[in-house]
């Protein structure tokens, strides 16, 4: 199995972010390029990137800025088109190097929406998207009192944290050692300025008018019972873009398919997929 090589990449506003890089096991058939959610970071996914490269895919996990290894800003963003462009220069290196390699953009849970937007903002990058349960549709969401105390905060005092509303280990998963994983997680992202709160509520206004804009192939993955998305809602924003889409559901599972059993399908799905794209 690949083991990750963690590097950097350093941003044009120069923030360096980390970036864990799974060789592909062979020669490599495309590109793949992770984005994690709201609390996790590539440390949770070990498990699955190993297996897509040992697949052929050059696998990358890219830690948001302020989460996971990224100490700096902790849990702050400057806006939500600071954190596409991330992905955006990222990606546009990886299409330098080995430029006939296809890169395709897995967003996992929140990191769904960075997908979707990219696709709006940074057209053409990308030759097809894999959406793990993208949280493009909120289950969960913070009450009413507390988006008016992030939006005055956003205002003036910016930097000033607030608990993230995923703090419990079960929305992510039925696996007791999951639930211990995530729980004891030193890297795990708990709490987040006003300022990224808000610009996660504002990403969710911009993404609705990209729908239209995501020509690419799609490939969403659904869990039965998702406490964190609205499996509904987000099947029917996915099925209005303009790219073929297609759309996998797995009964019995739980918001994170990475902490399902050894051996369940999803990653050899997600394998045979890319592979129908190449």
């Amino acid at each position: 199995m690949s083991t990750a090589r963690i590097q950097t990449f350093r941003a044009s506003d120069g923030y360096t972010f980390y970036v864990r890089h799974y060789p592909a096991v062979g020669r490599p058939k495309a590109k793949l390029v992770f984005l994690h959610g709201i609390r996790s970071h590539g440390g949770w996914y070990t498990r699955s990137c190993a297996e897509f490269a040992a697949a052929g895919f050059d696998v990358y996990f890219v830690d948001r800025r302020g989460s996971g290894l990224n100490t700096a800003h902790r849990g702050d963003t400057p806006n939500f088109r600071r954190l596409i462009d991330d992905v955006a220069e990222f990606v546009q290196q990886l299409r330098s190097e080995q430029s006939w390699l296809p890169v395709f953009v897995a967003g996992i849970s929140w990191g769904g929406k960075l997908a979707v937007g990219l696709q709006y903002r940074r057209p053409g990058l990308a030759d097809g998207l894999v959406l793990l349960c993208p949280g493009l549709v909120a289950k969960v969401k913070p009450k009413a009192a507390l988006r008016a105390r992030v939006a005055v905060a956003s205002v003036l005092r910016p930097t000033r944290v607030f608990p993230i509303p995923l703090n419990e280990p079960e929305l992510f998963t039925a696996s007791v050692e999951g639930q211990k994983f995530i729980d004891t997680d030193p890297h795990g992202l708990r709490h987040a300025t006003a300022r990224f709160l808000f610009n996660s509520f504002a990403l969710d206004v911009y993404i609705r008018r990209a729908a239209a804009r995501v020509t690419v192939p799609t490939l969403l993955t659904l869990t039965e019972h998702d406490r964190i998305i609205v499996n509904d809602r987000t099947r029917t924003y996915v099925t209005k873009f303009a790219g073929e889409t297609k759309i996998i559901e797995y009964a019995g599972t739980h918001h994170t398919l990475e902490f399902e059993p050894i051996g369940h399908p999803w990653i050899s799905d997600v394998v045979k997929w890319l592979e129908s794209r190449l």
